[in-house]
């Protein structure tokens, strides 16, 4: 995440470092589930979480997975009694800041530079939002997932001999739930990608050997990394 110096994130992070500790959180804890009673926002200092919702039937849909310096708000602002509207998972060790939503939102509501970088972050995350959805219902499921391997490339890649390594161990389960499909459809759909040279697959991890080969499957406009991201 590109970040200046009037970004939300370095706002709360210089306001609230002095007030509340560091917390280490471990791999695979659940910071929050669907319905909860919101009480905290969370800064993320160092690690990796996903965000996501889990289906009436048991299927598990990951919305974003965020990594490094991010500020992670699940619930309607200003609301009485507000409950977070999805889960967050820890998908490494990670540190973070927990600011209570009181001391949040009485930051937000008297800081007018806070105000505005709030404002134009929201403004960010909404337009990500946009351009996910557009992806889904414009190019299918496999469209879908050469959308997300594009934007993996934009949040972890690693420019390599071999193309663009996309530093998160993701499974195929993973993958399927980060594109709302199937796990049997994902596996087909990235055998093909395999056998044409485009990606592969170690340790899990991938490298996009061609990335142009996915961009010209969706119609790739190009947008900037801030709006096509996984985060």
């Amino acid at each position: 995440m590109q970040l200046n110096r009037s970004s939300i994130y370095n706002l709360l992070v210089a306001f609230f470092q002095k007030k509340e500790p560091i917390q280490k959180i471990k791999a695979g804890s659940i910071l929050f589930q669907e319905k909860d009673a919101a009480q905290y926002v969370y800064l993320l200092l160092k690690g990796s979480i996903s965000i996501g919702r889990v289906h009436l039937r048991g299927k598990d849909f990951i919305l974003k997975i965020l990594n490094d310096q991010e500020l992670i708000v699940e619930y309607q602002l200003f609301k009485e009694n507000p409950h977070y509207q999805f889960y967050a998972k820890t998908l490494t060790d990670c540190e973070m800041i927990l600011i209570r939503k009181e001391q949040f939102e009485d930051f937000i509501l008297t800081d007018p530079e806070a105000m505005n970088s709030f404002v134009t972050w929201l403004s960010t995350g909404y337009l990500k939002a946009q351009m996910k959805c557009q992806d889904l219902i414009m190019n299918g499921k496999k469209g879908g997932l050469y959308s997300i391997l594009i934007r993996l490339c934009n949040s972890y890649g690693i420019k390599t001999e071999e193309g663009i390594l996309i530093d998160l161990p993701l499974t195929h389960q993973e993958l399927a739930n980060l594109t709302f499909g199937t796990r049997e459809v994902i596996q087909r759909s990235l055998k093909d990608l395999r056998e044409k040279k485009i990606i592969s697959y170690d340790n899990q991890k991938f490298t996009v050997k061609k990335l142009n080969n996915l961009k010209e499957e969706v119609d790739c406009q190009n947008c900037s990394f801030e709006i096509c991201g996984l985060n």
